[in-house]
C-alpha cells in the first residue's frame, strides 16, 4: 500500500538504475517507466535487486513518434511493427521480472477496423504473456493531449477486455486522463474495479504533483482503498519545478502510503 514512482516522468536527470535507486531514498515501494530499452536490462535488474523494489509496468514503443506515432498496436498497416514492440516488451519484462507490459494502442481513424486489430493483436499478445507470468494493460488516454489516440473512455477500455477474453489482460486506470475525459471516478472504478490492473495519479489539468487542481486526492486514495485496491498506486506526473525533489511533499499527506511509514 504504497506509491510506485513513475521514472518516465520523475528523477529523469540520472540514468535509469540511479532514477530506481533515488525512488527508493526518498520514499517510494515501487517503480514503473515508459521506455526502458536503451538501458541494458541487466543494470535495471541489478538496481531493482538492491533496493528491493519492484518494477510494476514498461510500456511498448511508440513507433515514430517524429511522425505522430503513439503506439501501433490498433494501427493498420502496423501489425508486424505492433507484435515486434509486444515481443521485445515481453522479453525485457521477463528480464527485469516487471509485473506488467502497458501495449500503446495508437492515434486512428477508421474505428471499428482499428478496434478488430486491436482486439486481436492483444489477443496474440495474452497468448505470449500469460504463459511467462507476465500482465498486460490497456489505458485510456485523453484526445486533449494525444489527439485521435484510439482508446479514451474507460467503457471503451472495458469492452475491449471483455472481448479479448483472457486474465492476463486489464485496464491502467490513470485518474489524469480519465478525469480530463469523463470524471465520476470512484463511480468508474468501483464499477469496473475487477477489470483494473493499476492505478496512476497525477494533478488535472496540468499534470504535475498531485496535490492540487481539480481531484483531491487523498480522497480518492482512500476510496480506491476502501474498494479493495491494494497494490501500489503510481505517480505519474510531471514535476513543476523540473526537479523531482523539489516537489515531493504531496506525499507527506498519505504518511500510511509512503515507504518507511506507520502501515
Amino acid at each position: 500500500m504504497m506509491f510506485s514512482a513513475n521514472l518516465g516522468f520523475l528523477f529523469t536527470d540520472r540514468p535509469l538504475p540511479e532514477a530506481i535507486r533515488a525512488a527508493k531514498r526518498h520514499g517510494f515501494g515501487a517503480v514503473e517507466c515508459h521506455f526502458p530499452y536503451d538501458t541494458p536490462a541487466r543494470e535495471v535488474r541489478a538496481a531493482l535487486d538492491e533496493t528491493g523494489l519492484e518494477m510494476l509496468g514498461i510500456n511498448t514503443v511508440p513507433g515514430d513518434t517524429a511522425s505522430g506515432d503513439f503506439g501501433l498496436a490498433a494501427v493498420p498497416g502496423r501489425e508486424r511493427e505492433a507484435r515486434a514492440a509486444i515481443e521485445q516488451a515481453l522479453d525485457y519484462a521477463a528480464e527485469i521480472g516487471a509485473r506488467n507490459v502497458h501495449v500503446m494502442a495508437g492515434r486512428t481513424e477508421d474505428f471499428d477496423a482499428a478496434e478488430a486489430l486491436f482486439r486481436g493483436t492483444l489477443r496474440a499478445a495474452c497468448d505470449l504473456a500469460a504463459p511467462r507470468g507476465i500482465g498486460l494493460l490497456i489505458e485510456p488516454i485523453n484526445r486533449r493531449d494525444v489527439a485521435g489516440y484510439h482508446l479514451s473512455h474507460i467503457e471503451q477500455a472495458a469492452a475491449t477486455v471483455a472481448a479479448v477474453g483472457s486474465d492476463a489482460l486489464k485496464i491502467m486506470f490513470d485518474c489524469y486522463h480519465l478525469q480530463i475525459m469523463q470524471g465520476d471516478l470512484i463511480r468508474r472504478f468501483e464499477t469496473h474495479r475487477e477489470m483494473i490492473g493499476h492505478v496512476q495519479i497525477a494533478g488535472v489539468p496540468d499534470r504535475g504533483e498531485p496535490d492540487g487542481g481539480e481531484l483531491h486526492y487523498p480522497n480518492l486514495v482512500a476510496a480506491f482503498r476502501e474498494r479493495g485496491w491494494g497494490a501500489p498506486i503510481g505517480a505519474e506526473y510531471k514535476p513543476r519545478s523540473g526537479r523531482t525533489e523539489d516537489g515531493l511533499g504531496w506525499m507527506d499527506a498519505f504518511p500510511q502510503e509512503r515507504a518507511g511509514g506507520t502501515a
